[in-house]
């Protein structure tokens, strides 16, 4: 099936065919990508074409922790760049290095006009502008996508997911909610051969996953029959943005948190049972393994 599938107005039109409706994350949370993703394409582009090479290694770290490790992971790529740089450019051993972290005004600019952040809106404003830090972060966004291409092939789902997204799949709407760009998504879903256990496919081009679940389900489902799965903060953010219930993905412990939803946590919300304490107790655990202050701040 091709991306170009998975318009906006596709998405605003989505008709129901259960009573129930489950937005889930892809990357990190479905697919075991956000490691390889992010060590071996996003983080070495970004001190090759920002010439940070000198401050590899603090370079790594800080993008790592915005990305991976902290209470930002899996947001979207322009964002967690900014931030990356914004606090790499603080760090004391940058500026020992004698090393220019760029102010990327530009793109700081952009981020707070733009709703929709991903590569068609940034074309037509590096188009429109000529902007060279934007010129320069679309450089890297097409390298990233390319290095993603060539580098995470055959990535199959965590174990436990197959079982749930068909058993789900019998009650339940199920969309992909990801700010990975959809041509990325689709590719790792018809890989594996899994298109079949979704109704949709949302990405970074149709907007904030906030945007993705209320476009999908208003008017059509009750919040309490609105169920996100994911594995950072963004997803959880994303569903109260709906009044929608969240399940974590816990990182480092994503196969025991798929089976704890396929024995236990779908059958709750589908039984009216998910909200408060059982709610309340699973994004607690969540929380807890994502800091918000950097190791070398502490």
């Amino acid at each position: 099936m091709s991306s170009t599938t998975f318009t906006k107005e596709a998405l605003v039109s989505f008709t129901p065919q259960h009573d129930f409706f489950v937005g889930v994350d892809s990357d990190g949370c479905v697919f075991d990508t956000m490691e390889i993703k992010q060590k071996q394409c996003f983080h070495g582009l970004i001190a090759e074409i920002w010439d940070l090479v000198p401050v590899e290694p603090l370079l790594r770290e800080t993008a790592e922790f915005v990305n991976l490790y902290s209470k930002s992971r899996g947001s979207n790529r322009f964002p967690a760049l900014l931030q990356t740089l914004d606090m790499l450019r603080g760090r004391p051993g940058v500026q020992t290095a004698g090393v220019t972290v760029p102010p990327m005004d530009g793109l700081r600019r952009w981020i707070e006009e733009e709703t929709q952040l991903g590569n068609p809106a940034l074309e037509a404003r590096v188009a429109a502008t000529g902007d060279p830090d934007l010129t320069r972060v679309l450089d890297w966004s097409h390298a990233v996508n390319r290095q993603v291409e060539a580098v995470v092939q055959h990535v199959p789902p965590f174990k436990w997911v197959r079982e749930c997204l068909y058993k789900m799949g019998t009650q339940a709407d199920i969309i992909v909610v990801s700010q990975t760009p959809i041509e990325a998504l689709v590719r790792e879903w018809e890989t594996n051969e899994m298109m079949d256990s979704v109704a949709f496919i949302a990405g970074q081009e149709l907007g904030t996953k906030a945007e993705h679940i209320a476009m999908a389900t208003r008017d059509r489902y009750p919040p309490t029959h609105i169920l996100m799965i994911g594995d950072a903060p963004g997803d959880c953010q994303a569903a109260k943005a709906n009044d929608a219930f969240f399940f974590p993905i816990n990182p480092t412990h994503e196969p025991e948190s798929w089976k704890r939803l396929y024995d236990e946590a779908f059958n709750t919300f589908v039984g009216g049972a998910y909200a408060g304490d059982y709610e309340r107790k699973l994004i607690k655990t969540f929380e807890a393994l994502l800091p918000a202050t950097p190791p070398w701040e502490k």
